[in-house]
């Protein structure tokens, strides 16, 4: 991968893209992964008002600190950085309580994580409401539209989606281009949203590099006939993973009417 290049592509798209929204900037969550670092900075890198959110939800102290770590170093480097922090946990719990929830399974768990994630984006879409903004999206393209592993109108609800057709490890080459800090490249990926240390490879049952391979063998990219156990298994996952969240990639089915049932 040309780094430099792609860097360039990424930020000059993202310009255009805002100017002829005739849009003030861009808002997203940071969250103290590299995804949403590498993009808030190729944001910034337009010039444009890049206003980044901490929106913590029982948050993980670690994730704060990498969050408030990478916003310094925005604000560093950039003289067009707008930061908000909001403390959804409140919220959060008002929400919880009021749902008057009498067990906590699997299925609870799950919906929980996924409600502080759609919190984040009505949030972030408010303030994008009320400033003229965009809500840039931190998902790449083996979470998007490999494996499906965002929030459907959570992570999901953004307007612009600036590394959506980058692979995990490509968006790692370009942090390291940027000089993102390490602590936020060198740490261990996790959603963050079930209040625990429970990384995005305990969930999804293979690692980054693995789900990228799976990737590349389906899109032909690949060409192996033979595979190891683990290799198999891996397949497995993501065949697996990449049908059942198609709900999340395709757009909403629409039920047609035959004309002749509405003449």
């Amino acid at each position: 991968m040309q780094t430099e290049k792609v860097i360039d592509h990424i930020v000059n798209w993202l310009k255009n893209y805002a100017l002829n929204a005739k849009v003030n900037g861009f808002v997203l969550g940071i969250s103290g992964g590299v995804d949403s670092a590498v993009v808030s900075t190729l944001c910034a890198k337009t010039g444009l008002t890049t206003h980044c959110m901490e929106m913590p939800i029982y948050q993980a102290s670690g994730e704060v600190d990498r969050a408030g770590e990478h916003i310094q170093f925005l604000k560093e480097n950039f003289n067009n950085i707008a930061h908000t922090e909001i403390d959804l946990t409140p919220t959060f719990q008002t929400f919880k309580d009021s749902m008057d929830i009498i067990n906590t399974d699997s299925l609870v768990e799950l919906t929980l994580a996924n409600t502080r994630a759609r919190l984040r984006m009505t949030t972030l879409y408010f303030f994008a409401g009320v400033n003229k903004y965009l809500v840039a999206g931190t998902g790449n393209k083996i979470e998007d539209f490999g494996v499906g592993f965002f929030t459907k109108y959570g992570g999901g609800g953004v307007d612009i989606s600036p590394i959506g057709d980058l692979m995990k490890s490509e968006v790692y080459k370009i942090a390291k281009a940027l000089n993102l800090p390490s602590s936020i490249v060198k740490a261990v990926p996790t959603d963050g949203l079930f209040g625990d240390n429970r990384t995005d490879e305990d969930q999804l049952g293979a690692n980054y590099d693995e789900l990228e391979w799976a990737m590349k063998v389906d899109e032909g990219k690949i060409h192996q006939t033979e595979f190891t156990d683990r290799e198999a298994e891996v397949l497995r996952i993501y065949r697996n993973l990449n049908r059942i969240n198609q709900h999340k990639v395709k757009p909403i089915p629409i039920c047609k009417i035959p004309e002749e049932l509405l003449s």
